[in-house]
């Protein structure tokens, strides 16, 4: 199937289902997607193998804060500002090895133009056990993670990490924020090689919610695919059954909003 990588280090504004008039930053380089997650359902396709991070050309932080500088200055004069500024892309913002420093112009830049928007980042939480990158993400309005999965082996297929990230390190880096965060959960069913690939199973949905319980986040971002995925028989899983797990979640005295 068709996917895409974020050709700008600055792109938008999107008007997003989750964040209203979204101006994204792409921390990644813009030929190549670097993540430390492969997830099946990606809209930047695969992560490329050799993934180590060495030989990436990361956007310079100063190119970033001229170019968000110049994007806010026309939104403003256009008199649309944006409902947030969101750190997304081509993987992992967080692996960025200046990620602290863009946070805190990006921040001041934010401060200047655009009192009124939210500095968003959404990452998958390998790298919230760092110092610099708790620090970084302790800066920001909102702090958006993702949790597809409540077993060890789910987790495997539908993210597929590298080595260094299990699945019990993730939910020890999500319990890092005492419940200052968002959850954004994908369900999908489907097959990859060979093996039935399923998060909305009564094990899946009833062990993560009990991963919810220990992470008390402030909200759950519930949905499924809406655009191509690199893993070619995956399905979407239809709003009602979205509802239903978000009417478990709002049992348990946690926000669920269905996307």
């Amino acid at each position: 199937m068709s996917t895409f990588l974020f050709n700008e280090v600055v792109f938008g504004p999107v008007r997003s289902r989750r964040f209203g008039v979204s101006l994204g930053i792409n921390l990644l380089p813009c030929d190549r997607k670097v993540c430390s997650f492969n997830c099946i359902y990606c809209e930047c396709g695969w992560t490329a193998k050799d993934n180590s991070g060495t030989g990436n050309s990361w956007p310079d932080p100063s190119t970033i804060e001229a170019m968000l500088e110049q994007r806010l200055i026309e939104m403003k004069s256009n008199g649309e500002l944006p409902n947030s500024i969101t750190f997304a892309g081509n993987g992992e913002p967080t692996l960025h090895p200046q990620f602290l420093s863009i946070i805190k112009s990006t921040i001041s830049l934010r401060d200047k133009y655009a009192p009124g928007a939210i500095v968003t980042v959404l990452s998958n939480a390998t790298t919230a056990h760092r110092p610099d990158v708790f620090e970084a993400l302790m800066l920001v309005d909102s702090h958006v993670m993702k949790l597809d999965a409540g077993t060890d082996e789910t987790y495997q297929r539908i993210n597929q990490p590298a080595s260094s990230s299990p699945f019990s390190k993730i939910l020890s880096n999500l319990m890092l924020f005492n419940g200052d965060l968002t959850i954004q959960t994908m369900f999908v069913k489907g097959m990859l090689d060979g093996q039935v690939i399923d998060n909305t199973t009564a094990l899946e949905v009833s062990t993560w919610l009990d991963h919810l319980v220990q992470i008390k986040p402030q909200l759950v971002m519930i949905y499924s695919i809406a655009r191509d995925t690199p893993a070619s028989d995956l399905r979407i899983v239809e709003r009602e059954q979205l509802n239903k797990i978000a009417g478990l979640v709002e049992e348990l005295g946690i926000k669920a909003e269905v996307f």
